[in-house]
């Protein structure tokens, strides 16, 4: 484990690592003939403690760094591109994709690996998916650690998406993002820009999915100085932004089950919530909610940390996580 010297110790990530497997599960058939094919890798110890890596989005994908949280020696690392995201086939469809399907393919995954049970490792939109697979099949995970809670209402969604919420925080990168829609339009930009990224013209999608991202990056660090672009993405912007409206404008497809009900099954299972003071993608509230619900669960705040996992503070809080998960499941 390499450190870093500041005023206190702190953990960085481990070393790169490349897997040890890597394949595509070819799941149901799409209405044109092909199939939906999900991009699995393997890494660390195959004879080690399971572990899922489930990423953010909707609609982004699994980094080399996302397999950098957990000790290669203790755990056997699994991560996935979900549907339409990163190396997963078709890139960005979004048939047959919700957050039914999504669960679905999680135990899927766990069954093809002949898995028993894993740990669950989410964070922001992979915080929903674990909490809403863990309810379903709670006898297959052994523990959660979930970073910046995203509870997927829809004032969780308006909060980022909708004048009033983060628009108050940044108004002059809210202001370049609707600027050039309709006035009518420019308090709820969603299904503008969903229009605008369906259309055949090239540089219109290109320049719509642009300026997404450019306004989801400048609210996902506390220092916007810290942001780079980056270079390990494995999906296209016109994809992940397909996806992310797809979800979001359908508030995540679990409005007839917020993820805060009917969570009696995942009250046993060893949770960890970590959360930055500064998230500005997701509220510190969302996390609070979710531990009132979950009085077991151990929360962390971390100050002086926003919602990116690959902020130094959120590098640290995780990987401390995962060293004492694996001393728990040892």
């Amino acid at each position: 484990m390499r450190r870093i010297e500041s005023e206190t110790l702190m953990l960085t990530l481990y070393p790169e690592i490349e897997p040890f497997h890597s394949e595509h599960l070819l799941m149901e058939k799409l209405p044109d003939g092909r199939h939906h094919e999900i991009y699995i890798e393997q890494c660390g110890n195959p004879n080690g403690i399971p572990v899922l890596f489930l990423h953010g989005g909707p609609g982004s994908g699994c980094r080399p760094m996302h397999r950098c949280f957990f000790d290669p020696q203790r755990y056997h690392i699994v991560l996935f591109d979900q549907r339409g995201c990163g190396r997963s086939l078709p890139e960005g469809e979004l048939e047959h994709n919700n957050a039914d399907y999504l669960v679905a393919d999680i135990e899927a995954i766990r069954q093809h690996l002949n898995i028993k049970q894993w740990l669950l490792f989410g964070g922001s939109w992979g915080s929903t998916l674990a909490l809403l697979y863990a309810r379903q099949y709670p006898e297959s995970v052994s523990a959660m650690i979930l970073r910046g809670i995203f509870l997927g209402r829809q004032q969780d969604i308006d909060w980022v998406y909708a004048q009033g919420g983060a628009s108050r925080i940044f108004p002059e990168a809210w202001q370049s993002l609707v600027e050039r829609l309709p006035v009518a339009e420019q308090a709820q930009p969603l299904k503008a820009y969903q229009q605008m990224l369906q259309q055949d013209d090239v540089a219109l999608t290109e320049q719509a999915a642009s300026n997404l991202q450019h306004w989801e990056a400048t609210i996902v660090m506390m220092r916007a100085h810290e942001y780079q672009a980056d270079p390990e993405a494995t999906v296209s912007p016109l994809a992940h932004s397909l996806i992310q409206l797809h979800f979001a404008l359908n508030e995540c497809f679990i409005s007839d089950r917020p993820i805060l009900s009917n969570l009696d099954a995942v009250q046993q299972i060893p949770t960890r919530l970590i959360h930055g003071r500064y998230d500005m993608v997701c509220p510190v509230e969302q996390a609070l909610l979710l531990k009132q619900q979950l009085p077991g669960a151990e929360l962390e705040i971390v100050p002086l940390a926003g919602h990116a996992a690959g902020e130094p503070a959120l590098i640290d809080a995780l990987i401390r996580a995962t060293n004492d998960m694996a001393d728990r499941l040892s």
